[in-house]
């Protein structure tokens, strides 16, 4: 029981493509001056992944929200604290520049992966939750790296 469904599987790679994106325009000059002049400035380098970085892990929490609902008690007051913190911190720790949201984005996303280590623990994530979340948290921070180094 812990193989990913393939809708999840599939739209969590899908959700992967603005992280590539930012990293490859970060990464080739050529493709992000492409992308200046077609898709504008938003939508390369930096600028794409930061947003989407601070969008999903906003979306994240909703997710962790959702799992919480199936706590009860005193289980449940503290699985609610603790899924807005992905929120929280997007909002909070993405500005100062690129470098250093990108690399508050990487311990957010670090974060991320141990609450959601913590509500799998807890039986209120699916059990193939963990094998889906280590595979794309690995691939996002790895985007991130180019803007780091």
């Amino acid at each position: 029981m812990n193989a990913i469904p393939r809708s999840a599987l599939i739209l969590g790679l899908a959700g992967l493509l603005p992280f590539i994106w930012g990293a490859v325009t970060v990464l080739v000059p050529d493709l992000a001056f492409w992308g200046q002049m077609n898709l504008g400035g938003r939508f390369i380098g930096p600028y794409v992944q930061l947003f989407y970085g601070a969008i999903i892990l906003s979306f994240m929490s909703g997710v962790l929200w959702g799992f919480a609902t199936k706590a009860t008690g005193q289980m449940a007051t503290a699985s609610y604290m603790l899924s807005v913190i992905p929120a929280l911190w997007a909002f909070f720790m993405t500005g100062g520049g690129p470098t250093t949201a990108a690399v508050n984005l990487i311990v957010g996303f670090l974060g991320l992966l141990l609450l959601d280590w913590h509500f799998w623990r807890l039986g209120l994530a699916p059990q193939w939750w963990m094998h889906l979340r280590g595979l794309l948290t690995a691939i996002v921070i790895i985007t991130y790296l180019p803007l780091v180094f």
